[in-house]
């Protein structure tokens, strides 16, 4: 989709059909035609939040939508906007649609429209037979105009960029696991590496994770006859100034729980094992492309978790990269062992605050379902940075506590550490527990994301994968680079 701004009136737009927003107790715009107050006045129309109505007139379509109470207007409700004007503009064949950005909107909201658009016009059509239908109406819009002024257009250009981010990594999500596997993910980092100017991608394989002392990541990906992915990404904005900031993503291509086999039922969603590591690879690309002027280092573990004559077995002990032993005292808890090495990796090179995302615990569901992502830090001031980026887009997070009682409750018997305590206690909060073993003193914060990561169910990102975490990385890269 192709997404613009343009400063003219509405009335003098390009587009098939037009959006015309509206408050409770005020009137359309004086450039919108006289049908649509002859609708609000007969009651057709209302001016409730999500009501629309339609009026034709100069050979084109006028939507109106009503956006209910000016003073509870936020960027999340112009997104949930957006999305029902989008749907109805599918139902009417429109191929563009141009908004009118409410009144006394700042740029924030023209963005908020925008991502709300481009998010929910997404499509996954690739795995699919082509069928030509002349009759059928198009699957998805050809341009966007937000008509606003033009210091608005570098956020809505911005917005465009992140949100078209987030959509290529519901793509990389979608994909079957035959499809991407690790090394497929590693050819695809490379492969944007190539075509983003700033960005510098490194892949290495097993005998790499054996020679940095990777053991506890080595020990997931020996079950599975794919070669697994340690994808290291380095981009520096010019100008850049403050700290090295790190991504750190699992990406766990397919999940079967390894020895500790997962019921049937459902594991097909196990292809969604690697969404933290594409929302960090792809929020890393979308940073290198707008040019923000920050230090960022983004490391990436992609494997399989399989079953096999060679996969780790309960009660092994493997060592990890800063020489800590861990009892596997349970395969399925794979995801904190490609982290913890990978934590390791990205301080050993430099990083100075991290954030790792991971669709880690079903315990987090339970705990929040799907509204926010679990956050855990050991640092207030980092994590109440990721909690306002998370407000600002709408992937919004919960902070929950870390305790010297939890890290209690992962020490091992026979090791250092126990991979999968016994007590079943505080299940996403331990796991973070475990994994402030491999960051030592550096500001550090967690993101589970096992209930946000597909199947959302907001009205901008519903079934399926979300691209949860693009925006917020992005946002939060912005903290770092004012």
């Amino acid at each position: 989709m192709e997404v613009t701004t343009s400063s003219q009136p509405l009335s003098a737009q390009e587009a098939d059909t037009l959006i015309v927003p509206i408050f409770d107790g005020e009137t359309p715009s004086s450039d919108a035609p006289e049908a649509l107050a002859e609708l609000l006045d007969s009651g057709e129309a209302r001016r409730s939040f999500r009501s629309l109505a339609l009026a034709h007139a100069d050979g084109r379509r006028w939507l109106l939508v009503g956006l209910g109470s000016r003073n509870d207007f936020t960027p999340e409700r112009a997104r949930v906007a957006a999305v029902s004007v989008l749907e109805r503009g599918r139902e009417l064949s429109a191929r563009v649609l141009c908004w009118s950005l409410p009144s006394e909107s700042g740029a924030d909201i023209a963005a908020a429209i925008t991502e709300g658009t481009v998010l929910a016009d997404y499509r996954l059509e690739r795995f699919k037979s082509a069928e030509e239908d002349l009759d059928a109406p198009p699957k998805q819009l050809e341009a966007l105009i937000v008509a606003c002024p033009d210091e608005y257009a570098g956020a809505v250009s911005a917005a465009a960029v992140v949100v078209e981010a987030a959509n290529r990594a519901r793509d990389l999500q979608n994909r079957p696991a035959n499809d991407l596997t690790p090394t497929a993910l590693g050819e695809y980092a490379k492969a944007l590496g190539e075509d983003t100017p700033g960005l510098n991608v490194e892949v290495e394989g097993r005998a790499s994770l054996m020679a940095r002392g990777m053991g506890a990541f080595a020990a997931v990906a020996q079950g599975s006859v794919q070669e697994p992915a340690l994808i290291t990404l380095r981009y520096e904005g010019t100008g850049a100034v403050g700290p090295v900031l790190s991504f750190v993503g699992k990406a766990v291509t397919f999940d079967s729980g390894g020895i500790s086999l997962k019921p049937a039922p459902k594991m097909a969603e196990m292809k969604f094992d690697m969404s933290g590591g594409a929302a960090a690879l792809e929020a890393t690309a979308a940073i290198a492309r707008l040019g923000l002027p920050v230090r960022l280092l983004t490391v990436i573990g992609a494997t399989e978790n399989l079953p096999s004559g060679s996969a780790i077995k309960p009660g092994d002990i493997v060592t990890a990269a800063n020489g800590k032993t861990i009892e596997i005292n349970n395969t399925d808890a794979e995801g904190r062992l490609v982290l913890a090495d990978c934590l390791c990796h990205a301080v050993s090179q430099g990083a100075e605050r991290v954030i790792d995302l991971a669709t880690l615990t079903g315990a987090v569901i339970v705990a929040l379902g799907s509204t926010h992502a679990g956050l855990m830090s050991n640092d207030d001031d980092f994590a109440e940075l990721v909690e306002s980026a998370g407000a600002r887009t709408g992937e919004i997070v919960w902070r929950l506590p870390l305790h010297e009682e939890y890290d209690a409750l992962v020490k091992g018997r026979f090791a250092d550490l126990d991979n999968s305590p016994a007590a079943r206690k505080a299940g996403t909060i331990t796991a973070a527990s475990f994994l402030s073993n491999f960051v030592g003193d550096v500001p550090w914060a967690h993101l589970d994301i096992a209930g946000s990561a597909w199947d959302l169910n907001r009205p901008y990102v519903g079934k399926g994968a979300s691209g949860y975490g693009v925006r917020l990385l992005v946002e939060l890269a912005r903290s770092f680079a004012d």
